[in-house]
C-alpha cells in the first residue's frame, strides 16, 4: 500500500524545504522528494551558499593584498591556497545542508530520496537507488527550481567551459576568464576569480549590465568593476566557442550586426540566465499547464489547473530568487492549512554580493517613467558618511524614490558596502507602506553605514544634514 501524506513536496530547495517545514509546523504529515544526496537544492549545494563563501574568502584575500598595509597591518603578500579555499566553500555547503536535514528530523518530515514524478493527481512516483515507490498525498507541490540556460552551439563540459556549477570548483585560477552574461551570477563569480588573479572579460548581449536594475546604479557599478580590472563588451553576442590546443577562442560580434572579433580565454563561464526545471515531472501526462517559457501556470494561490497540484519558486513566473521561493513556500503552506498566506511581490529585494554590493527593492526610475508615475528622488553618497570614510568604503550611494503626491516609498536602490544588509530596512518600511518622511524621522545609530538611508530619505523632500 502506498504511503499517504497530507502534503508531498517535489524538490528540497529553499522554496520546497520552507514549504515543508511550515506545513509540518501547522500539523500536516509531510514528505519531500529530493534526488540529490543532500538537501537544500541548487541554492545550498551549487548556488547561493558556496558562491557567497568564495566571495567572502576572495574579498579577504583582496583586502590582505591591497588594503591591510594602509591600516598599519603588515602581513606581506598573501599566498593563495586554492585547494583550502575550495574546502572552506565545501564546509559551508555541508554545514547548511546538514542543518536542513536536522530541521526535517525535528519536524518529522520524511525525506523521500529519489526523482519525483506525478503519475496522477494525488500520486507521486519516487525513483530511488533501490527502485520505485508510489506515495499518495492530498496535495502536491512542485518546487523543483531551475537549471542553467544553455547557449546554442556552446557545449558546457564543466571543466574549461563551465556553468555557475563548474565556476565554483576551478582546479586553478584561469589566466583569462570570459564571462558570457552580465547578470548577477556572472558578475559575482567573475569577481571571485578576478580577485584571485584572473583577467575577466564580460560579454553582455544587452547594452547594460544587470538588466532590469536601476540604470544609475548599473552605470556606477560598471565603472567600479572597471577600476577593479573588469573588461566589458556590451551590446555584444557570442557566436561560438572553439577549443584550442591551449585554451579557447570566443567569437563575438555586435548584437545588432557588424564585424566580429575573437577573444582568447583559458576558461569560459556561461551565465545567460536560468530556466524552470520541469523535466521528467509528468506534467503533460497529469494535464498540468505550462507557459511558453516552460513555467508552471498557477493562480493567485499557487494552484495549477489540476486540483491538488501546486507550484512555487523558480518553477513559476517571477524573479528567480531563493527568498521569493521561500516566501511562496510558507504562504502556500499557510493557505493549505486554512490560513491567510500572502506574498508581497512589490517588496522582494534583490542583491548582488560583489564588493561593493548592489541591493534593490521596488520600482526603478525607468519603470516609473514607463508607467507614467510622478516621483521624487533622494540620493546620498557614502563619501559623505562617517563610518564609510573611517572604513575606506566610500564607493556608492543610497537612492530612495517616493511618490510625488503621497511620499510613499516606491523603490530603494543601494550600491555600497553591506548594501545587502541595509536593504532590509527599506523592505520593512515599504512593507508597512512607509513614506520617505517616516524613514527620515527615524533615529539611526551613529556611526553606521545605514545613516546614508536616513540621509537619502531626507533628500527626497528636503536636504540631507551631512551634504
Amino acid at each position: 500500500m502506498a504511503d499517504a501524506y497530507d502534503l508531498v513536496v517535489i524538490g528540497a530547495g529553499p522554496g520546497g524545504y520552507e514549504c515543508a517545514i511550515k506545513a509540518a509546523q501547522l500539523g500536516q504529515k509531510v514528505g519531500v522528494v529530493e534526488k540529490r544526496d543532500a538537501l537544500g537544492g541548487t541554492c545550498l549545494n551549487i548556488g547561493c551558499i558556496p558562491s557567497k563563501a568564495l566571495l567572502h574568502a576572495s574579498e579577504l584575500f583582496e583586502e590582505a593584498g591591497h588594503k591591510f598595509a594602509d591600516m598599519g597591518i603588515n602581513v606581506g603578500t598573501p599566498k593563495l591556497d586554492l585547494k583550502k579555499m575550495l574546502a572552506f566553500k565545501d564546509e559551508a555547503i555541508d554545514g547548511n545542508t546538514k542543518g536542513i536535514e536536522f530541521l526535517f528530523k525535528k519536524n518529522k518530515i520524511d525525506w523521500l530520496k529519489g526523482a519525483g514524478k506525478i503519475v496522477a493527481p494525488g500520486k507521486v512516483e519516487v525513483a530511488g537507488k533501490d527502485g520505485k515507490q508510489t506515495v499518495e498525498a492530498k496535495n502536491i507541490v512542485i518546487a523543483t527550481g531551475s537549471d542553467v540556460a544553455k547557449l546554442p552551439g556552446v557545449e558546457i563540459d564543466e571543466k574549461g567551459v563551465v556553468s555557475s556549477t563548474g565556476a565554483l570548483s576551478f582546479s586553478k585560477v584561469p589566466g583569462k576568464l570570459v564571462v558570457i552574461g552580465g547578470g548577477v551570477i556572472g558578475l559575482e563569480l567573475g569577481s571571485v576569480w578576478s580577485r584571485l588573479g584572473a583577467e575577466v572579460t564580460v560579454v553582455e548581449f544587452m547594452d547594460a549590465i544587470l538588466p532590469g536594475m536601476d540604470g544609475e546604479v548599473c552605470k556606477t557599478f560598471q565603472r567600479t568593476l572597471k577600476k577593479q580590472g573588469f573588461t566589458f563588451k556590451l551590446a555584444t553576442k557570442v557566436t561560438g566557442v572553439a577549443k584550442q590546443r591551449s585554451g579557447y577562442k570566443v567569437s563575438v560580434e555586435p548584437a545588432k550586426g557588424g564585424d566580429g572579433e575573437t577573444l582568447d580565454a583559458d576558461a569560459v563561464l556561461v551565465c545567460i540566465g536560468r530556466v524552470p526545471y520541469t523535466e521528467g515531472l509528468g506534467l503533460e501526462e497529469a494535464g498540468v499547464e505550462t507557459d511558453e517559457r516552460g513555467r508552471v501556470k498557477v493562480d493567485g494561490h499557487f494552484k495549477t489547473n489540476v486540483d491538488g497540484i501546486y507550484a512555487i519558486g523558480d518553477a513559476i513566473a517571477g524573479p528567480m530568487l531563493a527568498h521569493k521561493a521561500m516566501d511562496e513556500g510558507s504562504a502556500l503552506a499557510e493557505m493549505l492549512a486554512g490560513k491567510s498566506g500572502h506574498v508581497n511581490y512589490d517588496t522582494i529585494p534583490g542583491v548582488v554580493y560583489t564588493a561593493p554590493e548592489v541591493a534593490s527593492v521596488g520600482k526603478t526610475e525607468e519603470q516609473l517613467k514607463a508607467d507614467g508615475v510622478e516621483y521624487n528622488v533622494g540620493k546620498f553618497p557614502f563619501t559623505a558618511n562617517g563610518r564609510a570614510k573611517a572604513n575606506k568604503v566610500t564607493d556608492g550611494f543610497v537612492k530612495i524614490i517616493a511618490d510625488k503626491k503621497t511620499d510613499r516609498v516606491l523603490g530603494v536602490h543601494i550600491i555600497g558596502a553591506n548594501a545587502g544588509e541595509m536593504i532590509a530596512e527599506a523592505v520593512i518600511a515599504m512593507e508597512f507602506g512607509g513614506s520617505s518622511e517616516d524613514i527620515a524621522r527615524t533615529c539611526f545609530a551613529h556611526p553606521t553605514m545605514s545613516e546614508a538611508v536616513k540621509e537619502a530619505a531626507l533628500a527626497v523632500t528636503g536636504s540631507p544634514i551631512h551634504m
